[in-house]
């Protein structure tokens, strides 16, 4: 962050000072985990589900912080944020939010976040946001490769892509920084807009309309009225706004008539400005293509896994052409990007030949799809001994409300009509996804259901034999990624 005192933190966000006359100067990094407090920082007094952020205030300034950011009075010194009335910002709070004390904090630093970033715009900060139902992960790690090229580039580590970790990554901005590209998600209305407000974007790239978190948005035209407060939220063409969008989504292609920024569409359809031709997958199913662009043509062949990737790919090369790198750099960089974030498609080979995809940090009935065929082209690429046989491992897909049986029950006759050699649901609600695997075809044992974890770690160990392919995937609540750990635990794999 750049220097501030605790008065110049004060008048961001409103809030008064406490135990101190404001001229100490924050020279360090915000953080609201005490541990990662350093000499200099401002610690954030969260209050959540199981801590409040208020019992470390004094651990921090032992560690050295400047000053505590906070809803009421600790022992030293604090800027006091003001309570917060509005319902709607209230509602944006995370869970364990009992006096709205965790709303008020938050609402101080998205406004501290705010005045950082106002003050870093003249500077030449280019501000980039990423949504979308599935891809914003991978594809906020893409544009911060790419950007990384043409010069300092800050972005969120994982998905920290809500109403706290969106301001903490805007805070890691300073006056070198040319590019903050940042991940943003909604779990209702309003919140990709508030996030919009904490740090603008001048460049917004709108990946994907899918079902993640249809139980609380209704439908997928509900999910796009929240994903399209994006492309809402960015600056005319004068003034430099730029709306990056998939052309092969046509709800994602119709929010062009939501903006006044520029559009750029992306895509393997004809009309993409930005597009893939030629798309071919090798034996673990990475994808090589021709990128098309206004500027020229060049070829790209990703180390990523899965098909879909391409789409996230020329979603980040759309992104670093509007940022001034030209065709040749963007196809060398994208060849060269590796995965960054743990759990999304990490492929491991064991010396017996098993390779483990584990894209166990979350899922929804898209992520499971594209995973699911990336595991089917790994299988039919073969090994050294033909086909490979493969195995998915799937548990709940979370937050679909009173779609979550038929979601579930599609998914187990895909994994069916992939011809995907066994089926190991994990978890008695995601039962309807063995069940729908069950009526589809003949399948008997090639579909089992299994308890929880522990039974599937169990029955894999016994049954897996050398090359099988597994596949680990399921809501970030269920942990799966034990059963990717256990697969491989003592094993020497290699990336694929």
């Amino acid at each position: 962050m750049i220097p501030l005192t605790l008065a110049d933190i004060a008048t961001a966000v409103g809030g008064r000072l406490h135990n101190t006359d404001g001229s100490p100067v924050v020279t360090g990094s915000v953080e609201f985990d005490s541990r990662r407090v350093g000499p200099g920082g401002l610690f954030v007094a969260v209050p959540g589900e199981r801590v409040d952020g208020h019992d470390f205030a004094e651990a921090a300034l032992r560690a050295g912080a400047v000053g505590v950011l906070a809803a009421r009075e600790v022992p030293g010194p604090a800027v006091i944020v003001p309570p917060v009335s509005d319902a709607h910002t209230r509602a944006l709070a995370l869970t364990g939010d009992r006096d709205g004390s965790g709303a008020a904090v938050l609402a101080g630093l998205a406004s501290l976040a705010r005045a950082v970033v106002d003050r870093l715009a003249p500077t030449g900060l280019t501000v980039v946001g990423v949504t979308g139902s599935s891809g914003k992960t991978s594809t906020k790690d893409l544009i911060a490769q790419l950007l990384g090229e043409l010069g300092p580039t800050v972005a969120p580590p994982g998905s920290f892509n809500n109403e706290l970790g969106h301001p903490w990554t805007a805070l890691r901005a300073d006056a070198h920084t040319r590019h903050l590209v940042l991940e943003l998600s909604a779990r209702g209305t309003g919140h990709i807009a508030a996030l919009c407000r904490t740090a603008p974007p001048r460049i917004g790239a709108v990946l994907n309309v899918g079902s993640a978190h249809l139980g609380e948005f209704g439908s997928r035209e509900g999910i796009a009225r929240a994903k399209g407060e994006l492309v809402e939220a960015l600056p005319s063409a004068a003034d430099g706004g730029v709306a990056v969008l998939n052309a092969d989504d046509p709800l994602v292609a119709a929010m062009a008539s939501r903006t006044s920024a520029r559009v750029v569409l992306v895509g393997q359809d004809p009309k993409a400005e930005v597009r893939a031709e030629d798309v071919v997958l090798d034996e673990v199913a990475r994808a090589s293509f021709t990128l098309v662009t206004p500027q020229g043509s060049a070829p790209v062949r990703l180390t990523l896994h899965g098909a879909h990737h391409v789409g996230n790919a020329l979603a980040a090369a759309a992104v670093a052409l509007e940022l001034g790198a030209d065709v040749a750099q963007v196809a060398a960089r994208l060849s060269a990007a590796q995965r960054v974030s743990a759990r999304r498609m990490e492929v491991t080979t064991r010396p017996d030949g098993v390779t483990v995809l584990n894209d166990s940090y979350n899922a929804n009935p898209e992520s499971v799809r594209a995973a699911l065929k990336t595991l089917a082209a790994m299988a039919r690429a073969g090994g050294p001994r033909g086909r490979r046989r493969s195995w998915a491992v799937l548990g709940l897909m979370g937050e679909l409300g009173e779609q979550s049986t038929a979601a579930h029950d599609e998914i187990g006759r895909l994994a069916v009509r992939l011809d995907i050699s066994r089926l190991v649901v994990v978890g008695e609600q995601a039962r309807p996804m063995h069940q729908g695997a069950s009526l589809e075809g003949s399948w008997g044992e090639e579909s089992v259901l299994v308890p929880d974890v522990d039974a599937a770690i169990a029955l894999l160990r016994e049954q897996v034999r050398p090359d099988d392919v597994v596949l680990v995937k399921a809501s970030k609540s269920e942990a799966l990624w034990r059963v990717a750990d256990a697969l491989l635990a003592g094993q020497d794999g290699e990336p694929a």
